[in-house]
């Protein structure tokens, strides 16, 4: 696989300077037209053997694009911060926008290197990074982002002979690190480690490429080249869908509303002493010592004028509101829709000790961009994946992860919106929105059992509640959760 980059091939200059003016035109004007478009973007990974001239080529590819529009992200240790969320996270948390392009340092294969680098790498942890890592670039490919991977290469006497050209100049000494310097004893480690990388994610919709690094001129006109193709050609998606709907995604789902006992309810005396009860409790849970190792990620969804709002009172009475973020989620705004689709959310997940609360939530779009044709058929069966994969590297992070449906029968949602308008204290509620979104109750239902069937899982549960009585709604939510922090801590 690196046979090429190690016989160290060069470019003369005459061919260079050729080169550079041709390429600068062209990677500009796609730029230009990258910018124009907003659907897509381009995320280029850099990665390869210490001492190849990368920051040095892409301080060049800078000079030769318009810099402004390109966000250059360089990733070390993790932060304290960033260790308090999952891995990918930080990567999620820094994404450029579409239309932009981003450059990343330190990414995501930084774990998988290490472990395959190891005299005797584990099996089990290697395909644990190979299917996260997958699934990661699989999304954001199906979101609109082209990926293309660079490997910088060359052979072990022209890396010993740059870094020691570099040292001997004081001005370009401090570009040589302590990892360049222990790279001749790993050699051949790191080209094992590289090539087994390589050739377990290797995808077309993901692409490593190969630089012959040992020249500069070949180094940087192999780079522009590799950048100027996929600026030029449209993001591809995965031949084999890392997040295929499968064919139950096209049966009917069972109808867990019906179901239900709508008539459950709750007196006022047997509310007001279960409520303080299960606040109690829950306010334990939330100071011990052992929920400061993990966090908890609440996610209310059900019918309009259900109480989703009440029962997220009810739970932040029990909480120290410096320890919580409540997000109201609405319609993404133009700056989010210029983001893969899970993008807003992943910014918005609790550190360790701390607690996020979604009133309404990532299912939006297997709910109402399902239902009102603002998602692709394609993009919302995809997203049950997605979503699933989310959920689960919340939970293997230690989030607890516990979502509700707040359900009421059409009759009572009927009788609250006839009151939400009369009182004046709550008519801004109902929107006509509210009225609209009524009349396909039916819809809204069947989409709401296939997102049930699809995504009820062990990493984060379903709970559905029967919520024509509020009271009894109230409780319930607060019982589940303080069964769940309970049972987990």
């Amino acid at each position: 696989m690196f046979a090429e980059a190690q016989s160290d091939p060069a470019l003369s200059k005459e061919v260079f300077e050729a080169e550079e003016t041709r390429l600068r035109t062209a990677l500009l004007k796609a730029q230009y037209r990258q910018l124009k478009r907003e659907d897509r973007g381009l995320l280029i990974v850099v990665a390869g053997i210490d001492g190849a001239g990368k920051g040095a080529t892409i301080n060049l590819l800078n000079e030769w694009m318009d810099p402004r529009h390109i966000h250059t992200l360089a990733f070390g240790e993790p932060t304290h911060d960033e260790q308090e969320r999952p891995p990918l996270w930080r990567y999620w948390n820094e994404m450029p926008a579409k239309g932009k392009t981003g450059i990343v340092f330190g990414s995501w294969y930084l774990p998988l290197l290490r472990e395959a680098a190891r005299k005797k790498p584990r099996a089990q942890r290697l395909t644990e990074y190979v299917d996260t890592i997958n699934r990661f670039e699989a999304s954001l490919t199906a979101d609109g982002i082209q990926i293309i991977k660079l490997w910088y290469h060359l052979s072990a006497k022209a890396q010993a002979k740059r870094t020691k050209n570099l040292l001997s100049n004081p001005e370009t000494a401090w570009q040589v690190t302590e990892a360049d310097r222990k790279v001749q004893k790993k050699y051949d480690r790191i080209c094992q480690a590289g090539d087994t990388v390589i050739r377990l994610l290797n995808a077309p919709h993901a692409p490593w490429t190969v630089i012959p690094s040992a020249d500069e001129h070949m180094r940087a006109v192999c780079t522009a080249q590799t950048v100027l193709h996929a600026l030029e050609q449209r993001p591809r998606a995965p031949k084999s869908q890392v997040f295929t709907a499968s064919s139950e995604t096209r049966r009917r789902s069972p109808d867990r509303f019906a179901q239900l006992d709508y008539s459950a309810t709750l007196d006022k005396d047997d509310y007001e002493s279960e409520l303080s009860q299960l606040q109690g409790r829950l306010a334990h849970a939330v100071r011990s010592k052992a929920f400061a190792e993990r966090s908890l990620v609440l996610a209310f969804e059900g019918q309009d004028a259900a109480g989703k709002g009440g029962a997220i009172r009810r739970v932040t009475h029990a909480l120290d509101l410096r320890q919580v973020d409540i997000h109201p989620i609405s319609a993404p705004s133009h700056h989010e829709l210029a983001h893969p689709y899970l993008w807003r959310f992943w910014r918005r997940l609790p550190r360790q000790g701390r607690i996020a609360i979604f009133d309404r939530s990532w299912y939006g779009r297997v709910l109402v961009e399902r239902v009102e044709g603002l998602a692709s058929s394609a993009a919302w069966r995809r997203a049950y994946g997605e979503i699933n994969d989310f959920e689960h590297q919340l939970a293997g992070h230690g989030a607890i992860v516990l979502k509700f449906w707040l359900a009421v029968t059409p009759a009572e949602q009927l009788k609250r919106f006839r009151e939400r308008e009369r009182s004046p204290f709550k008519n801004f509620k109902i929107t006509p929105d509210d009225w609209r979104n009524r009349e396909k109750w039916n819809l809204y239902t069947q989409a709401a059992n296939d997102m049930l069937a699809r995504t009820d899982t062990d990493d984060a549960p379903w709970h559905l509640i029967a919520a024509n009585d509020k009271r009894h709604a109230r409780v319930q939510v607060l019982r589940d959760i303080v069964t769940a922090m309970e049972k987990t801590l």
